[in-house]
């Protein structure tokens, strides 16, 4: 049985973070609402309670049976965790005087085993307006910061299970010891620490085994990393009763359909892919509202999908490659939805097809999917390519999509990308993509006057994509790509870099 802590999400920005650091430690986490009843069986380790936007004296204010948990394991408070914590057990918490925002610095004013090789006069983050202000009878401060008299404390009971609490953040990049805090408190639930890529793939082969039993499969695959690493395990479970299908539609990139088909089959997946470029192109004719690009691709894809699964008797499950992100979204912390995004449902597959969801990945971060491909032998070149929307060139290509746009863009951003990866700069990005836009001016080449397209350049430096900022590429590879681009695209003779970051920019153009 894997061992399991639990995050508590009150609606904190950094609740993610907490459970990142988390699995780094090679232990198995979930972020699950507050309000969601606590299974408690042999697994469950502890118990950590996230910070949160609210006051722990709001009306509204989420609360919990601390006391309860407790009882069974041991808790952590972060932030609001530790505010609540010291409310319910008779502490004092107001708006402190100094609202303590951003690095401060922590001093230890107790030997404990949570701060095991923790420096002193240690740079934290904090983020909170409220403080305690008195602890509860029966709680000992074990650190300060200049301002916070309590940044740390613990219930002092040797009996029962350890509950810490921290005014700071241990998760964020910020504080310098936090990782090492976190993982003391795993040592100090008895994790194991073993939770590893390994121990994922057999754990997983194996309920996909219990989940599908005889059954088949049908899935649509991208060429992306989360789909083809979920197919690849679905795969290992049930070999080729697993039908992928992966569709052309006419804005992918540069050779990309015939590359993508050719690594599927070099892993040994059953995959068909459909050329269905000519149906898009003229569905998509006149088209230039991004929304309305968008749906059409989404509905053409799903057309599509139902058209090709009529041929595959029998199938009753439907693979996805949906990730913890995205099951962490459709949660809202005032009560679960049950509702993944409608991009992440392969297009938004209508209810009709009645299929029973595979969900590999639904319980592992972006980073966790790679590890866990590499462990399945999926080569790097798939494994490390940037994101890449769904509705591919389209929303890269403003305005009306034709095929001699498709073909122009498609032929810059090849040799965009490539140029990144022959100067070793396309792992140091987190996404880039070139954006064709809908402005014509005048070049000169050789000694004729142009009237050619302008191309935008997008590379962007993130962690998850939530938020962006600009990669500050060498002004050497700048100068290099943009001549790279208009003396061999025939039809480009600008290209401008794009220096916005997200916010308030979005990634993509459209």
């Amino acid at each position: 049985m894997t061992e399991k802590i639990l995050i508590l999400d009150f609606g904190s920005q950094y609740t993610q973070l907490i459970a990142r650091a988390i699995r780094e430690a090679n232990v198995y986490c979930e972020i699950v609402p507050f309000n969601k009843t606590i299974q408690y069986d042999a697994s469950l380790k502890g118990i950590i309670l996230s910070g949160s936007p609210f006051s722990v004296n709001d009306p509204n204010a989420p609360d919990v049976d601390i006391a309860a948990m407790n009882a069974q394991v041991p808790v952590l408070g972060v932030c609001y965790g530790a505010q609540l914590t010291a409310k319910k057990f008779g502490g004092k918490v107001a708006k402190s005087d100094k609202r303590e925002y951003g690095r401060a610095i922590f001093q230890k004013k107790a030997d404990d085993v949570i701060f095991k090789d923790f420096a002193d006069n240690s740079q934290v983050w904090m983020s909170h307006s409220d403080s305690v202000l008195e602890l509860p009878a029966g709680y000992s401060v074990l650190g300060v910061t200049e301002d916070i008299p309590y940044a740390a404390f613990k219930k002092d009971a040797t009996e029962g299970h350890p509950l810490y609490c921290v005014q700071f953040h241990p998760e964020v990049y910020h504080s310098i010891e936090g990782k090492k805090f976190l993982k003391n408190f795993l040592t100090i639930c008895g994790c194991s620490h073993d939770w590893t890529s390994a121990h994922f793939v057999t754990d997983t082969v194996n309920a996909l085994k219990a989940q599908i039993g005889n059954r088949k499969v049908i899935m649509a695959l991208s060429g992306g990393v989360d789909s083809t690493v979920a197919a690849t395990l679905i795969h290992r479970a049930i070999g080729d009763r697993l039908f992928g299908i992966f569709v052309d539609n006419g804005v992918l990139r540069k050779n990309e359909f015939q590359q993508v088909l050719d690594i599927y089959k070099s892993i040994g997946l059953n995959v068909k892919g459909v050329d269905a470029k000519e149906l898009f192109y003229s569905n998509l004719a006149g088209k230039t509202d991004p929304e309305a690009k968008r749906k059409t691709i989404g509905k053409l894809f799903i057309d599509v999908f139902q058209e090709e699964a009529k041929h595959i008797e029998g199938v009753e499950l439907l693979g996805q490659g949906t990730i913890y992100p995205d099951v962490i979204e459709s949660v809202s912390v005032h009560g679960p939805s049950v509702t993944i995004k409608s991009h992440h449902n392969v297009g938004g597959l209508p209810d009709t097809m009645k299929l029973e969801l595979v969900e590999p990945l639904r319980f592992l971060f972006k980073d966790e999917v790679r590890r866990v491909g590499r462990e399945l032998g999926i080569p790097d070149d798939l494994l490390n390519r940037h994101p890449f929307p769904g509705p591919g060139l389209a929303i890269r290509i403003l305005g009306e999509i034709t095929p001699e746009k498709v073909q122009l863009l498609q032929d810059a951003d090849h040799r965009y990308v490539q140029g990144l990866k022959d100067h070793n700069l396309y792992n140091q990005v987190w996404q880039a993509g070139a954006i064709l836009l809908p402005v014509k001016s005048v070049g000169v080449m050789g000694d004729e006057r142009t009237y050619e397209f302008t191309v935008a350049l997008r590379a962007v430096t993130s962690v998850d994509g939530m938020t962006a900022d600009w990669a500050h590429l060498p002004y050497e590879f700048m100068a290099f790509i943009s001549n790279d681009i208009i003396n061999n695209v025939r039809g480009i003779n600008r290209v401008v870099y794009d220096i916005s970051s997200k916010p308030p920019a979005t990634i993509e153009w459209e």
